[in-house]
């Protein structure tokens, strides 16, 4: 049986080992590609859900769509597949502390009140965030050990309090950094 990757001769076009990634050569080539960080939240019936994603993505302009990536293995994901909206936080680099915050257990995410409030339809949003999205969950496709989340956008905050804009905070080689314009 001939497969759609043979040449007419019958030999592989792909080369020798293609197909053997491990995760941990995956895991080192991805830690090279800078990936902007955001926390994503959500209120549960137990209470506020929130966790960190690098994964987030513009999708579509019309309509305005977003995605994210949740493990399956994380502690926010039957949360998050009970949701019908969420709130992601794009992070600038004053909000450091609040990244880390967010990459430790559930039950310190929001033990200070004074981090965040809740919108009129009750998802949690972080204080000083220059901008976020509130998204109403249109599709969750397992892939791999992962959920692609994708989301419609329905409201949009941006500072606007006349300070210069924050750098944002990206997550490269296992260190987060800010993000700085270069000249060129």
């Amino acid at each position: 049986m001939s497969s759609s990757l043979e040449k007419p001769d019958g030999r592989s076009p792909l080369p020798a080992g293609f197909g053997s990634v491990t995760a941990a050569d995956y895991r080192a080539a991805l830690r090279r590609h800078p990936a902007g960080v955001t926390i994503v939240t959500l209120n549960a019936r137990t209470g506020p859900v929130g966790f960190t994603a690098t994964s987030f993505a513009s999708l579509s302009l019309d309509p305005p769509l977003v995605s994210f990536n949740i493990t399956c293995t994380s502690s926010s994901i039957g949360a998050l597949q009970a949701a019908e909206s969420v709130v992601v936080h794009l992070l600038g680099a004053h909000q450091l502390p609040l990244a880390q915050r967010f990459s430790r257990s559930a039950e310190e995410r929001f033990s200070d009140e004074s981090l965040w409030s809740a919108l009129d339809t009750g998802e949690p949003v972080l204080h000083g965030t220059p901008t976020w999205v509130h998204g109403r969950v249109q599709q969750l496709i397992p892939a791999g050990d992962s959920v692609l989340v994708i989301c419609e956008v329905v409201r949009i905050h941006q500072d606007e309090d006349g300070e210069p804009p924050h750098a944002p905070l990206v997550y490269h080689r296992g260190t987060y950094a800010a993000a700085i314009p270069l000249d060129g």
